[in-house]
């Protein structure tokens, strides 16, 4: 804790916010004065807040995932991810713990110890995943009713978008108070953000992260999420990373980029001395096109997810790959050797990013350790045969049936990730749709 202490003096902390992301990936934790907290050094709080679900209910099999007695759980708060709250009225930090059980094992239901785990498996291997994500989202007006559609919000010259805006210069600078603002509190974070640029639906961004660590950028793509969401609620907006937040617009992604490095000689070995592909590239590939199917609930861990995925709309709906080829669900950049890489446009701006960069991680692995082979790269956009799953249910069944990818993940949190999500699927077919009561009330 003394890099802790050493932090918290510096820069005249006075509270701290002690998180730690739930399955859904928001931040759950404590307030605490900056001398409670340092007394407390770290402290604890129920296990349950790791398995509740996003309406805040239970799974059925609850109490057969965490302890009936509703045990508390204890919280290191790692150093690396110390920051200021750059919004906050008092001097405010935050940090993201890792939880432990009171055997003092890191417990295996929190999304961080998951992909600990799995980064682990890498390391045993000599091996360093590199990883950068891009995160899209929409900007859109204050929604004071769920029976009312999202609209998108409108910038300085108060007239909504009415065309497609891929890359305008102008479109952003529609939004700069809210642009410059954003960059201020990432800059005051240290959260290595890169281009940001104006996406294809209305007043829907992506930013860039500079590539690195895999667990470091988890991080801060969780605190990103926090901060793009105050930065908005600052300027009267809302911000959204719901993966299909508007019928009429495309939905929002979060495109993984992900090599591997060799740790003993810091060399991609995704490419051959000769810049070719290596074998070992070609495996994780072949993992990936073999396994995203079962792991898909991680990339899509919503309802809403499932609309994301429909043909004609920029978003992935098969298991291709292809050099450079942004209609294929795999895609490998063109780059220089050192650069070499596959990008997966699976996961959706409303994942966890802890499981999917866990899980995403997990499928390359099993590919080079079963040395799958990939089929041929595709240069040509593929039909509109839809290969995954289409609902968040059909989605976990994939996972139930994967033991492959449930012992690297971790059986007992599978079990509780797949109670959680289906019991919001539960939930959620419960009601009753507009589209229902318009078209089967009289004609059925």
């Amino acid at each position: 804790m003394e890099a802790v202490a050493r932090f918290l003096k510096e820069n005249g902390i006075t509270e701290v916010e002690s998180t730690l992301p739930d399955m859904t990936g928001n931040a759950r934790g404590k307030f605490y004065p900056t001398k409670k907290f340092l007394a407390e050094k770290g402290g604890r709080i129920p296990e349950t807040l790791l398995v509740q679900t996003v309406t805040g209910d239970w799974a059925s099999n609850h109490d057969d995932i965490v302890d009936p007695t509703d045990k508390d759980m204890f919280l290191v708060p790692d150093p690396n991810t110390l920051r200021v709250v750059p919004w906050a009225d008092e001097p405010t930090a935050q940090v993201i713990n890792d939880c432990y059980t009171s055997k003092g094992e890191l417990h295996p239901l929190s999304s961080r110890s998951v992909l600990r785990r799995v980064l682990a498996l890498y390391e045993k291997e000599g091996l360093k995943p590199v990883i950068a994500p891009e995160v899209e989202f929409y900007l859109v007006q204050q929604n004071l009713d769920p029976d009312y559609e999202i609209k998108p919000a409108t910038g300085r010259s108060g007239r909504a978008e009415n065309a497609r805006q891929s890359y305008s210069i102008d479109a952003v600078n529609e939004f700069n108070p809210v642009i410059d603002t954003l960059y201020s509190f990432c800059d005051a974070q240290g959260l290595n953000v890169d281009t940001l640029i104006h996406e294809s639906g209305a007043a829907q961004m992506e930013i860039n992260f500079l590539h690195g660590d895999a667990l470091s950028l988890a991080d801060q793509v969780f605190v990103f999420k926090r901060t793009l969401r105050e930065t908005a609620l600052k300027h009267g907006i809302y911000s959204t990373f719901m993966a299909k937040p508007m019928q009429k617009e495309p939905g929002s992604s979060m495109h993984i980029h992900q090599s591997l490095i060799d740790v003993k000689t810091g060399k991609n070995i995704f490419a051959n001395e000769d810049g070719s592909y290596s074998e070992r590239f070609m495996n994780y590939i072949g993992g990936l096109q073999k396994y995203t199917g079962n792991a898909i609930s991680f990339y899509a861990p919503n309802v809403n997810s499932y609309r994301r995925f429909a043909p004609e709309i920029a978003a992935p709906i098969n298991m291709n790959w292809g050099i450079d080829n942004r209609t294929a669900g795999l895609r490998v950049p063109e780059a220089v050797a050192e650069a070499t890489r596959i990008e997966n446009r699976f996961p959706g701006a409303d994942c966890n990013p802890y499981l999917a960069i866990a899980a995403s991680l997990a499928c390359g692995y099993l590919g080079m350790k079963e040395k799958l082979k990939p089929t041929e790269p595709t240069s040509v956009s593929p039909d509109d045969e839809v290969e995954i799953a289409r609902t968040l249910e059909e989605g976990l069944r994939l996972l139930e049936d994967c033991p492959e990818l449930i012992e690297i993940m971790g059986s007992s949190f599978v079990d509780a990730y797949i109670g959680v999500k289906r019991k919001e699927f539960e939930t959620f077919h419960e009601v009753i749709s507009s589209w229902e009561r318009e078209f089967l009330l009289l004609n059925v």
